[in-house]
């Protein structure tokens, strides 16, 4: 029995051991909020946030720099607050609404510094900084806010916003820890392009503190210290004089313009409009501003020159003419009637060359044109040659970046649609179920072919650049003005059509501008520009929508240009004058037709669609039925409830 009692007393002597040696364990090797603490005691981590990089034009012209603010940060483990009032009142907030932020930064992490007020003013920091002494666990982090030298490009700059609770997530998911919640972080545009250049390297600066929390100087001299890295500047290819131009030509209009050197690939100028002030979506008005623009009709935060996706109307026939000419459906001297062409025509005769076709752009003679491509001028056997003639079509247009993203450096960019043999046997529901009858409109840009006007841009580009492209971007240099693009911005693609079929192209559009199907109006005589109108149709507005391709000049091209304006009916009256005007003012700095860019000015294009009628749903059930529940699952029964008087109304479930 004495063994016994013994075994006992040793027993729970050893339990008691292990539970304290558990515990230990658990406080210095797995809580680490303990030891955080104890740390903290004596030494304070300070984060300290890098610069931005800044943003500039070609012309050296700073776009986008950074104003410094303070952020006040709270770690809720260490917080201390003798007296809430008193802290209320030096930050300006009523208690509910310190409670509030105190409980959205406890439900974070209460071990973990987390963002409490965002933006203090040089002078607010100024004059809370030594009161904040008396209130552990508060610490301020040096920030700053984007500061906008134009109104204009907000969608292509960007901008920068708090780190969303799913962003920390997903940076979780791959392994990394850079951002923390209260971080910025770049959320379009070029902002978040290039996030990780213009972000920098965050620094670390260890304090020695003793228990009240006076500061008693660097820890180990400042030997473990990080030093932060500013963020790298952007040097673009944005020309800010230009984009301000386009911009005002677009009061009161929607569409987009995009202007490309061809010879380098670099974006002149990117309109998107409607747009906003770029300084909405900067500092503390940012969440008020944010949901005031979201939840406008016109969607100013889309950016319509990569996201905008439109038929191309008569401005594919430039791509048309290429492709079938290099596949020998045509020559240039080939002539085309219009009889037996559902279509309209703009020659004001019965037959076209391929010249006068491009002059005037002439449907009936494109319909030939695609047909012959697609039938590879035999029309045995229609429905099988109409699936090897489209892909031989399709693989040409492809090439052009048609169907696909170019690779811009912006995110967002749309591919578009080119139609190709297995989209249209899964929308006719089989492969004999299509040929060319089905399909014609595509091969004068309508149907279901879509572009962004980036694209559109990039196709002036090629015919002026005689066959090749370079991707279409922003910047030029990072880090160094006079730095080397990316490598993705240096190599050349070629759409593998002769040279010599260009030409060919050109002086029909050449004509076009110059007695053609742009406006007379709009002819600049010293100033060859090569054009190519186009109408694509838009069944939701009170007017198709008007775009126009060209570049200038002639020889040695300066600026390739795409404007789409929405609702602007014909290409010739509407956005050809506009591009016209961009390119001219790009090239002599001045515009010749000022009563024009007046008119042109104050032309207000903008269309909200009306709503669409609400419909009444579609009963899930006759009316004579119900759904009930019994025994756990739905059942239909009729509506009579006396048929089941065993269910109480709450049994019965309606589904209208």
């Amino acid at each position: 029995m004495q063994e016994v009692k013994k075994g006992i007393i040793q027993g729970v002597i050893i339990l008691v051991a292990f539970l304290y040696l558990a515990k230990l364990f658990y406080l210095q090797v797995i809580d680490e909020g303990y030891s955080e603490a104890a740390v903290s005691n004596a030494i304070e981590q300070v984060v300290q946030i890098p610069y931005r990089g800044q943003i500039y034009d070609r012309k050296g012209n700073l776009i986008v720099y950074n104003t410094p603010t303070y952020d006040l940060f709270i770690t809720p483990k260490k917080a201390r607050i003798p007296d809430t009032l008193r802290l209320c009142n030096l930050l300006g907030v009523t208690k509910v609404q310190f409670d509030s932020m105190y409980n959205v930064a406890k439900t974070y992490s209460k071990f973990k510094p987390s963002l409490f007020m965002r933006q203090l003013s040089v002078e607010d920091f100024a004059r809370i900084q030594d009161a904040m002494v008396d209130y552990p666990g508060f610490t301020f982090e040096t920030s700053a806010f984007r500061t906008y030298n134009t109104s204009a490009l907000a969608n292509t700059l960007g901008y920068v916003a708090e780190v969303s609770p799913k962003q920390l997530e997903d940076q979780e998911e791959r392994g990394e820890n850079y951002y923390r919640q209260g971080d910025y972080i770049g959320q379009s545009g070029l902002e978040k392009q290039y996030e990780e250049t213009l972000r920098g390297r965050r620094g670390m600066k260890y304090i020695m503190k003793d228990v009240h929390g006076v500061v008693k100087g660097p820890w180990k001299g400042g030997a473990a210290d990080v030093v932060p890295i500013a963020g790298k500047n952007l040097y673009t290819s944005l020309d800010v004089e230009l984009q301000q131009y386009a911009d005002s030509l677009f009061q009161n209009k929607s569409g987009s313009l995009v202007a490309i050197d061809p010879s380098t690939g670099e974006i002149l100028a990117m309109v998107s409009a409607p747009t906003y002030d770029p300084k909405m979506l900067s500092g503390r008005s940012y969440s008020k501003n944010y949901q005031k623009l979201a939840l406008n009709p016109f969607n100013p935060l889309l950016n319509r020159a990569l996201q905008g996706t439109y038929r191309p109307g008569s401005t594919f026939k430039t791509i048309e003419t290429l492709v079938g000419l290099q596949d020998g459906a045509i020559t240039p001297s080939t002539v085309l009637g219009h009889s037996g062409i559902r279509m309209n025509c703009h020659c004001g005769s019965s037959s076209s060359t391929l010249h006068r076709a491009i002059q005037m752009s002439c449907n009936p003679y494109f319909y030939h044109v695609f047909r012959r491509i697609i039938y590879n001028n035999d029309e045995t056997n229609v429905f099988k040659k109409s699936k090897v003639g489209l892909t031989r079509w399709h693989d040409r247009v492809a090439k052009f970046g048609i169907g696909q993203k170019l690779g811009v450096d912006l995110p967002y960019e749309r591919k578009g649609l080119l139609p190709d043999v297995e989209y249209y046997n899964k929308r006719n529901k089989g492969e004999n179920n299509w040929k060319f009858s089905n399909i014609y409109s595509v091969g004068i840009g309508e149907g279901e072919l879509l572009v962004t006007p980036l694209k559109l841009a990039n196709v002036a580009a090629i015919i002026a650049n005689r066959g090749w492209y370079i991707t279409p971007h922003l910047v030029r240099a990072i880090g160094n003005p006079k730095g080397d693009p990316l490598p993705e911005f240096k190599e050349k693609h070629s759409v593998d059509i002769d040279y010599r079929h260009f030409e060919t192209l050109i002086a029909g559009m050449s004509d076009a501008v110059r007695a053609g199907t742009v406006m007379r109006a709009a002819y600049i005589p010293d100033l060859e520009i090569c054009g190519k109108t186009g109408t694509s149709q838009n069944p939701k507005g009170p007017a198709d929508n008007s775009v126009f391709i060209c570049f200038a000049p002639r020889n040695n091209p300066k600026i390739a240009i795409a404007a789409v304006v929405d609702y602007g009916k014909w290409g010739g009256t509407t956005s050809a004058p506009i591009a016209m005007m961009v390119a001219e003012k790009y090239i002599k700095g001045t515009v010749s037709h000022k009563g024009l860019e007046r008119e042109l000015m104050n032309k207000n294009l903008l269309y909200l669609p009306p709503p669409s009628p609400k419909k009444k749903p579609t009963p899930l059930l006759p009316k004579d039925r119900i759904l009930i529940v019994e025994n756990g699952k739905v059942k239909s029964v009729p509506t009579t409830k006396s048929a089941y008087p065993q269910f109480s109304v709450y049994d019965f479930i309606t589904m209208q």
